[in-house]
């Protein structure tokens, strides 16, 4: 979760909150997308109105536009895993917080996904990591979707940082949590399958929450 709060955020005790309050409604009217007033987001998120202050700017600081697109992202993302290639797990990841499937990160869903993924519960937290790993977003996992978000977990971290991995480490990875997850066997997991399993098994929660390690 790092990279995305070292990008996107900075620390509060820089920011003077009534000065910034002012700035940031000036140049709110300046920018493509105006998000919804911080008062609203409080409500929806677990976040307080100065942190969400903060965050607004971090992320405005980066993209100006009040938007972020997918290129922008997997750029800012490729930075924090120079020994790897993150563009194929930054695409995913882009997807899960793009929730309008319209090709662009607006603040709201930036924040949404962030108040989930650090102050939800853990039903919340596999919950969008279920999503995560749901690629054509049918409400299952398949196995070869699993595979394709181990694969580009691995690619990411970089051969630098796991030099023993062979070529079939991320096939064996999904096989062992399949025979877990799957429990009627008909070669997909459903949500409610995910969540047991993850529920069931300490290893399998960490191993599924990878995104809380890169991120």
């Amino acid at each position: 979760m790092g990279v995305v709060l070292g990008t996107f955020s900075i620390q509060p005790k820089q920011v003077n909150y009534r000065r910034d309050k002012v700035d940031d409604e000036l140049e709110m009217t300046m920018v493509c997308h105006r998000p919804e007033g911080l008062e609203q987001l409080e409500a929806q998120t677990n976040f307080t109105k100065q942190e969400l202050q903060v965050l607004y700017r971090g992320f405005k600081n980066e993209c100006p536009s009040g938007v972020v697109n997918e290129e922008t992202f997997k750029h800012i993302y490729a930075q924090f895993f120079p020994h790897g290639d993150a563009s194929t797990y930054a695409h995913y990841l882009f997807r899960a917080f793009d929730t309008t499937n319209n090709g662009s990160i607006k603040f709201e869903e930036f924040v949404m996904g962030l108040s989930t993924l650090l102050r939800g519960t853990v039903r919340d937290k596999l919950e969008w990591t279920f999503h995560l790993y749901d690629i054509n977003r049918d409400g299952f996992i398949s196995k070869e979707e699993m595979t394709e978000i181990v694969r580009a977990i691995y690619d990411m971290m970089g051969k630098y940082t796991y030099p023993a991995l062979k070529g079939d480490v991320p096939k064996q990875h999904v096989d062992a949590f399949f025979q877990k997850m799957d429990k009627n066997k008909d070669g997909v997991v459903t949500l409610e399958e995910f969540i047991l399993a993850c529920q069931e098994d300490e290893m399998m929660m960490r191993s599924m929450q990878l995104f809380e390690n890169v991120m």
